[in-house]
């Protein structure tokens, strides 16, 4: 029978009882004969928890010991819940074991809180599969060169299980979440949003660069690389639920861009609260000024986003970058302590009162004027762009964060998305 890799977010495993209506799930699988690899996140609240007590010690630091201490400790949470687990399932009487990322091992690099996978062994858990065993293996989570235990930042669960599907040749990864699937826009903002049966590769990457939080963007890069097929799904159904049924629900991935959807212009919209934006104002215009730049954000392992560079004016321009809004103050420090003084630029500013919103859909290779018919939108509305970034499949701009949710609601009606597809 096919080998199934199971992944449950935190709020699935948000307490005793949800674990246990976990293991039910996961001994329904086992017993209808498939081998099964399950990768919890931590209970709901345990990773914020653990480093607000850090945070009550310490003040946040950028030093490399620092960081490393909060890898430890937040990777304890994923211990916990994939331990839990394994108790819950022996008491089902289907035979479990738990595994921590550096057990494997899973090998990361040594960024600490950003860590990025490099291999994953599969020995130790092939061999429990062969014995009939549910294997469990902490997501989130492994270890460097140096045997320290490493994080792969928030949502790096959704990593995780792709990446051991990957590396296990698994028939298909499938991530339990507190929602159904992938939905046109957060159902939140826009209570008409529809669940998308499927969506292509290439989409879902762009709904999660752009924002989406279904799924953390890494794992979807990991799913696009090694072809693992993915489906968005509830684990709050009921656990009895037909296995059949449950293995068709949700949302499918699809690497195949079938005719359905082909005629779909935009399947989605997303929005990112989480950015902040960089400008360097009055920089000499000149080669080279945008690598000192960015090159001294990328060695400080800062990422950047969306970036503009305005016209010329008496040999001077003004260079604009958007980041996580996370990382805002200390790219401030970084060019005002570094780059700016090399430069000779007249100064730098943030903004941490914007947000960045995107349509997105692979029918706008084929389409023209989609692009203008969003600005239209957004200036009917009264809503100013800052900044505008596109690809083949998607059209992102930078506006400011009071009109977030204004945009999204315009721009979802205007794109039909509310409505039933036939």
């Amino acid at each position: 029978m096919s080998l199934i890799v199971h992944k449950y977010g935190g709020t699935s495993m948000g307490s005793t009882d949800r674990i246990k209506n976990v293991a039910k799930r996961v001994a329904k699988w086992s017993r209808a004969g498939y081998q099964m690899v399950v990768v919890p996140s931590a209970m709901s609240g345990e990773t914020n928890r653990l480093l607000g007590l850090a945070k009550e010690l310490a003040p946040s630091s950028a030093s490399m010991s620092y960081q490393r201490e909060l890898d430890m400790l937040a990777s304890t949470g994923e211990q916990a819940s994939s331990a839990l687990l394994a108790i819950a399932l022996q008491a089902e009487g289907v035979e479990s074991v738990s595994y921590a990322g550096w057990q494997l091992p899973i090998r990361t690099n040594s960024a600490f809180t950003k860590a990025r996978i490099e291999s994953i062994e599969d020995k130790r858990v092939m061999a429990d599969l062969d014995k009939g065993k549910v294997v469990i293996i902490t997501g989130f989570q492994g270890v460097d060169e140096h045997s320290n235990i490493t994080t792969l930042g928030r949502g790096g669960s959704d990593t995780s299980a792709v990446a051991i599907a990957a590396a296990l040749k698994a028939s298909e990864c499938l991530i339990y979440t507190d929602v159904d699937g992938v939905y046109t826009t957060d159902p939140r903002v826009v209570p008409e949003a529809k669940r998308l049966l499927t969506i292509s590769f290439e989409e879902m990457l762009e709904m999660a660069s752009m924002g989406s939080k279904v799924l953390q963007i890494r794992s979807v890069e990991f799913a696009g690389k090694y072809k693992v097929p993915l489906r968005v799904l509830s684990s709050f159904t009921p656990w009895d639920i037909d296995l059949t049924e449950e293995a068709r629900s949700g949302t499918l991935i699809s690497f195949e861009e079938d005719e359905k959807m082909e005629q779909a212009i935009v399947s989605g919209i997303a929005f990112n609260r989480d950015e902040a934006k960089i400008s360097v104002l009055g920089v000499p215009d000149k080669p080279g000024i945008a690598y000192q730049i960015l090159g001294a954000v990328a060695q400080a392992n800062i990422e950047v986003d969306m970036i503009i560079q305005n016209i010329s004016r008496d040999g001077k321009t003004d260079f604009s970058f958007t980041v996580h809004r996370n990382d805002h103050a200390k790219t401030l420090d970084l060019l005002k302590s570094q780059v700016i003084p090399e430069l000779g630029a007249a100064e730098v500013v943030g903004d941490t009162k914007i947000c960045k919103v995107s349509i997105v859909g692979i029918g706008m290779r084929s389409h023209v004027g989609v692009a203008s018919k969003m600005f239209k939108t957004l200036s009917e509305e009264g809503i100013n762009i800052q900044m505008i970034s596109t690809s083949e499949i998607k059209t992102s701009v930078v506006i400011d964060e009071k009109y977030m949710e204004l945009a999204v609601r315009a721009l979802h009606k205007t794109f039909d998305l509310d409505q039933d597809k036939a």
